[in-house]
């Protein structure tokens, strides 16, 4: 069993999509991936490191089509736990490096929402973004989140109080940027590194999100609020998730990409 295995094996990924902070991460994603679908009749989509099936369950379970591929067997199994068999929804084992499964321009939308956090270099974080764009249709959409290096170190090199660790250990460049292998199992980075993969294949941008914003700071605040406290913070949320002076202070980005440039919404 190799490190992240290890790891999704213990993890429990629905309960922190399924905690009043981890609904903020996830309800602004399901925000943007209703925008991409608009319009489009009898979508196929795919998602790419699917888990335990948080979004392309729910997504099935709306009766849309979806494929959802998985690397870590475990949560496969537990993917299929959560369907009837009347979803129209096809769960199979694979790697977001090779998706030769499909076919070229097979699907109107592209999830990647967890690969990249585990790729460890700008070839493999290339590669994975490339199969991407490769399987979508031309027009259509791929969503690629990421894991920020700033809230990293705030939170856990400062807040957690991991720095003489991570010095020691030489987990940290020059200009503060976190440098991961796979045992640390999350690779942090930079909104100008994602720039820089989306230049190299054929997308533009149509939106870079702060997927969480600040919720990871104030999670026992948030997971506190009663209802109208948190419709309120969503409000608030969805008011400044596009601002781009405070994206790389999120937690995790989304990164909303078209394949050529016909359609925008």
């Amino acid at each position: 069993m190799n490190h992240l295995e290890e790891y999704y094996s213990r993890y429990d990924e629905d309960g922190r999509l399924l905690s009043r902070h981890g609904q903020v991460e996830y309800l602004t994603t399901m925000k943007y991936i209703k925008k991409c679908l608009e319009g489009i009749p009898d979508p196929d989509i795919l998602e790419v490191g699917a888990g335990t099936g948080r979004y392309s369950v729910t997504l099935a379970k709306q009766g849309l089509r979806v494929t959802a591929v998985e690397l870590i067997e475990h949560n496969l199994e537990i993917l299929r736990s959560k369907l009837d068999g009347t979803e129209p929804v096809i769960a199979v084992q694979g790697n977001a490096l090779d998706l030769s499964l499909f076919s070229d321009n097979s699907f109107n939308l592209t999830m990647l929402l967890g690969p990249m956090y585990h790729l460890y270099t700008k070839e493999e974080k290339l590669k994975a973004l490339s199969e991407a764009v490769r399987v979508t249709k031309p027009g259509g959409f791929i969503l690629a989140a990421y894991c920020m290096n700033e809230p990293t170190v705030i939170q856990y090199v400062f807040g957690l109080n991991h720095l003489r660790q991570v010095m020691d250990q030489n987990m940290l460049t020059d200009d503060w940027h976190c440098i991961s292998e796979p045992k640390d199992l999350f690779d942090m980075v930079r909104t100008e590194e994602i720039a820089e993969l989306d230049a190299a294949v054929p997308v533009r941008r149509i939106r870079l999100v702060a997927a969480d914003g600040a919720a990871n700071y104030m999670r026992e605040c948030i997971d506190a609020m009663d209802d109208e406290t948190f419709e309120k913070w969503m409000e608030y949320h969805f008011t400044i998730c596009e601002r781009q002076d405070l994206i790389g202070a999120s937690h995790h980005t989304l990164d909303i990409l078209q394949k050529e440039h016909n359609r925008e919404f």
